[in-house]
């Protein structure tokens, strides 16, 4: 029995196998039948076309604006320097690294002691001139009264002798007494001549004591002078910067000590080429007065300043090119001197100009613009400025036009493109919403087929097969899809 029943089973499995063999063998035949008697296939090549991101070229009035880099300055710094030498002292407690002072404050002082003692000689000297002076003029009043007496006895003498001429003359004199009269008369006149003389004397004295007291008067003032210049006094208020002396050292003359810097009269001085500075220049060939815009980027947190132009360097530089210029800034808050700031600009408007990505212009100046058919074409535009990212471009025929923001070497003249809506752009309301995909219902072989083409392709990658498959899985597929697939495969 048992052998029995293991004869059966082996035929009844070598019944199923064969069986089996003949079911295979009829779906080859089947298959070989359907494949000689279908129509080949040939697979049509289709026009790639190619997705791109466009914007719409509005003209209008643009300013364009300028930028350069710059330092920021004082229009005021003085350099505090000892004008006479000697000992440092009284130092104020303001006297230090960034402290507020005040116009006229007194900071410190050099030891007076030396120009004090030539301040009182200078003064002795002025009292000694002064009563000299006096006594000159006493002396030439006394001159005068001296001149008046002999020029007064002179005139008696000559009456006195023109009375012993007249007594002559009646027989009633003598000559020996108009002798006598006459020589005393002459004497008389000499003795004026010598008052006069005296007078002389006397007036050159008073002019010789005026002069020595002008002169001490002047080494007065001189050592008053050096008297003041052992104060260090603030010409202005300010910021001290750079100090650099201590109380009891001894500092020679013009040494600097510190350097004042008015923090509030700031500007910024920075460099710009010659073509952009003739972008500044008004009708009459002057530097207009612009508004500037100082920045400071601090990690974040910008500083930032309004200002104006105001003026422009009167030479350039040697070994340098392009122009420098100067802005006056308005409340710089937070700013100091020395800081490097972005400069921005605004330059003249300019009327029918087009603001464009900067990707969307070659080198040869022109732009691709949809065209009839989706299809590009090229546009020659004239550029204006670049701006950044962007550029300023201007073209009879550009207004209202879809340009290609974002150009690639395989985009050209002709080339057939899909038009992306950038993320919240407002589309075109003339444009049509294009018509849903149609959809098809596989059978189960078909489907087979399909997956089973896919998963062996080698070539395609992963992401696109994952995707292809769960598309194939769906319960309708894109008719796009199984006909892409089909052409693929054949049939």
């Amino acid at each position: 029995m048992r052998f029995l029943r293991q004869s059966l089973t082996g035929l009844f499995l070598a019944s199923l196998t064969l069986g089996l063999l003949v079911y295979a063998g009829a779906l080859v035949r089947d298959a070989v039948q359907v494949r000689m008697s279908a129509e080949p296939r040939v697979p049509q090549n289709r026009e790639r076309v190619f997705a791109v991101n466009t914007v719409r070229a509005e003209a209008g009035e643009v300013v364009p604006v300028l930028t350069a880099f710059g330092q920021i300055q004082s229009r005021r710094t003085l350099e505090l320097r000892a004008a006479a030498s000697g000992r440092l002292i009284d130092l104020d407690p303001d006297f230090e690294e960034g402290g507020e002072v005040i116009s006229g404050q007194l900071l410190a002082r050099v030891d007076p002691a030396e120009a004090q003692a030539e301040l009182d000689r200078a003064a002795s000297d002025v009292l000694d001139a002064e009563a000299e002076t006096r006594e000159a003029a006493r002396a030439l009043d006394l001159a005068r009264d001296d001149l008046a007496a002999a020029e007064e006895q002179a005139r008696l003498y000559e009456r006195q002798f023109q009375r012993q001429v007249d007594l002559k003359k009646m027989g009633a004199g003598t000559d020996t007494a108009a002798d006598s009269a006459e020589l005393s008369a002459s004497t008389a006149r000499g003795a004026v001549l010598t008052r006069r003389k005296s007078l002389a004397e006397a007036e050159a004295r008073v002019d010789q004591a005026v002069t020595t007291l002008s002169r001490a008067e002047i080494a007065r003032t001189e050592a008053q002078r050096l008297l003041a210049d052992t104060e260090i006094r603030a010409g202005f208020d300010g910021t001290l910067s750079e100090v650099s002396v201590i109380e009891g050292r001894l500092v020679s003359a013009n040494e600097q000590l510190a350097q004042l810097i008015d923090a509030k009269s700031l500007e910024v001085v920075f460099s710009v080429s010659t073509q952009q500075y003739t972008r500044l220049l008004d009708a009459d060939g002057r530097l207009r007065d612009a508004p500037v815009t100082a920045t400071l980027d601090v990690f974040g947190t910008n500083l930032v300043a309004q200002g104006r132009l105001t003026r422009e360097s009167a030479a350039v530089g040697e070994g340098q090119t392009g122009r420098q210029l100067f802005a006056r800034l308005d409340m710089a808050r937070g700013f100091k001197p020395g800081d490097f700031v972005t400069v921005t600009i605004d330059e003249a408007p300019l009327q029918n100009v087009a603001r464009l990505p900067s990707s969307a212009l070659s080198a040869a100046n022109d732009v691709l613009v949809l065209g009839a058919g989706d299809r590009l074409e090229a546009l020659e535009v004239q550029l204006l400025r670049r701006q950044g990212d962007d550029v300023l471009v201007r073209a009879a025929a550009l207004e209202g036009r879809d340009v290609v923001a974002e150009r690639t070497p395989l985009l050209g003249a002709g080339i057939k493109v899909r038009a992306l809506v950038p993320a919240g752009a407002v589309p075109v309301p003339e444009a049509k919403a294009e018509p849903e995909a149609e959809m098809l219902e596989l059978s189960e072989e078909r489907r087979a087929r399909l997956v089973a083409f896919v998963e062996g392709n080698g070539r395609m990658p992963d992401e696109a097969k994952q995707r292809i498959l769960a598309q194939l899985n769906e319960p309708q597929v894109p008719a796009q899809v199984v006909e892409r697939l089909e052409s693929r495969i054949g049939g």
